[in-house]
């Protein structure tokens, strides 16, 4: 570990002066990069300095206890150097996550896609309600989101539907979303009071970039069609809405949410692209079994992730066994405490790995 510590410090030292080379401020891409580079090695620097911080006051302390005879002096010494320790230890458990592997995909956009499953309109009801649900703790995060298309069921849910959360570390929280969320309760069309079961799949798919996949526009086709649903008089009675499809896989992307037949296009092209590069990181994932086995939240969309029990008000998250009875809190959109406790058993899975190499 501090080989690596040392080679941050090194690095970060490299890139100090680069940034002060007339020739770097000349080349912007350059220069983003590397701010880029120096932001995300900063906090680790940082935090290098207070640990060896810390253990230099371990150091002082203990020599200095050993010459001290004054038993208030020793007494305030010794609350100093239990302090000092578990600073140490602190500083070098939160050094060791903050050098796991970064997920390259972590400070995306996402590309969300929410279906319904069994359970019929009470499926396309929740369904509707989980995309409210990542809509509000979107705006929690201050994050953007863009509704590219939705196919609605007749009493107001959500067959499908696909949306763009755009905003800063967004994939780094809603990766570990992917999955079956199931729902128990009473639906409002059942007049027996019986609790029903039925459910939805998410996918979180990260925006891919031209860089991440290159996707050949000589294999798709593009049709066009009039939006319907709500979106304002100009959508509704134009040509603007676009169809893609990329033949060799037979994937088809809607997209009928702007007023423009051109911004559609681009939408449906983003979302395209995300959707097979996930494909293609999926297929890796599957050649490493054993590596996607550990990981907390797989991305697999046939896994049961997670259970929203209605007449209980809880919610039960099956892979890390967490159970909160704050559903209403929850389906509003406060995903936090879901979403930190999944990350930490992910960080604890990867760091038990890394002990074990």
């Amino acid at each position: 570990m501090f080989e690596q510590l040392s080679e941050v410090a090194g690095r970060l030292e490299e890139i100090t002066a680069q940034l002060s080379d007339p020739d770097t401020v000349r080349d912007p891409s350059r220069l983003q990069s590397l701010m880029k580079e120096r932001a995300s090695l900063t906090p680790v620097a940082e935090a290098y300095s207070e640990y060896r911080s810390a253990q230099q006051t371990i150091l002082d302390c203990e020599e200095m206890l050993e010459a001290e005879h004054d038993e208030e002096m020793r007494g305030m010494l010794k609350e100093e150097l239990a302090q000092a320790r578990e600073d140490e230890e602190t500083l070098r458990e939160k050094l060791r996550i903050m050098l796991l592997p970064k997920d390259p995909n972590d400070e995306k956009n996402v590309v969300v896609e929410i279906r319904a499953g069994v359970g019929g309109d009470e499926a396309a009801l929740f369904a509707s309600q989980v995309f409210r649900m990542y809509s509000r703790y979107a705006d929690r995060q201050g994050w953007k989101v863009e509704l590219t298309s939705v196919s609605e069921s007749g009493i107001g849910g959500f067959k499908e539907c696909v949306f763009l959360v755009n905003g800063q570390g967004a994939y780094s929280r809603l990766k570990y979303e992917s999955g079956v969320h199931r729902v128990q309760r009473v639906p409002e069309t059942e007049s027996g009071g019986r609790i029903h079961t039925s459910a939805c799949t998410v996918a979180i798919m990260p925006q891919a970039e031209e860089i991440d996949f290159q996707l050949d526009l000589n294999e798709c086709h593009f049709d066009v069609f009039r939006a319907s649903g709500n979106g304002g008089q100009c959508v509704n009675t134009t040509d603007s809405a676009v169809r893609l499809v990329h033949e060799p896989t037979g994937i088809v992307v809607s997209c009928q949410d702007e007023k423009s037949q051109l911004k559609n296009k681009d939408k449906a092209i983003k979302i395209l692209r995300s959707i097979l590069y996930q494909k293609e990181v999926m297929e890796r994932h599957d050649a490493e079994a054993e590596e996607r086995r550990s990981q907390i939240g797989s991305g697999d969309r046939s896994e049961k992730i997670r259970t929203y029990n209605f007449p209980q008000g809880r919610v039960t998250d099956h892979r890390i066994k967490l159970t909160l009875y704050k559903i209403d809190q929850i389906m509003d959109g406060d995903l936090d405490e879901i979403i930190d406790s999944l990350s930490a058993a992910d960080q604890a899975a990867k760091l038990a790995k890394s002990g074990e190499g």
